[in-house]
């Protein structure tokens, strides 16, 4: 009776043993150590809003030299002015935050990035933007388009301050100006407008 329990014993382990195959290995430099879904971050001071960031996901990744966070279901930005208002927005199909010791935080947004100046009316739109938050700008050497109530301009290459204030195109062609002298026609914003006070 036990020489038929070791046999049966045997024929399963044996019959388990050819189904059983080597698991996959996992690369942890392409796995990634966080995901985070639906991300709303708010940065205020004083009270005043002066920061939103919203993403469907993140994930971080971290390795020996470098950590990174990336942004692959698109990635809106909203930035504030002093009085509280909502001034720019940034938005973009991908984006990715980095931190190494060499070279230290960096930001980029990638992937129909448009930038809109609500308050001055213009929009600015490429295809790769970086962030120096240390500097409080933004810029890009690739091809830009920038619509204003004043006119449409292109070129390769941009540099402003991180609202978009003062955006400056470094290698411009092919430009247009709208010379419009209604002294009646006001801009209207219409994101942060409230309405008549009753």
């Amino acid at each position: 009776m036990s020489v038929a329990a070791v046999f049966s014993a045997a024929t399963v382990v044996n019959s388990c043993k050819s189904e059983l195959g080597e698991a996959k290995k996992i690369n942890l430099d392409e796995t990634p150590s966080q995901v985070v879904e639906g991300i709303f971050h708010i940065q205020s001071q004083n009270g005043l809003l002066q920061l939103r960031v919203e993403a469907d996901r993140m994930e971080r990744y971290v390795n020996d030299s470098v950590s990174y966070e990336i942004f692959p279901e698109g990635f809106n930005v909203f930035v504030y002015n002093e009085e509280g208002l909502l001034e720019t927005e940034i938005t973009s199909l991908n984006a990715m935050h980095s931190k190494s010791d060499e070279d230290g935080e960096k930001w980029e947004a990638y992937g129909d990035v448009v930038v809109k100046n609500i308050i001055k009316g213009e929009r600015m739109e490429t295809d790769t933007l970086y962030w120096d938050r240390d500097n409080e700008r933004i810029y890009t050497d690739c091809y830009v388009r920038m619509y204003s109530p004043s006119g449409f301009m292109q070129g390769y290459g941009i540099i402003s301050d991180q609202r978009a204030r003062n955006s400056k195109i470094l290698r411009p062609f092919d430009n247009f100006a709208i010379i419009n002298n209604d002294s009646t026609k006001t801009y209207i914003d219409s994101v942060n407008f409230i309405g008549p006070i009753l």
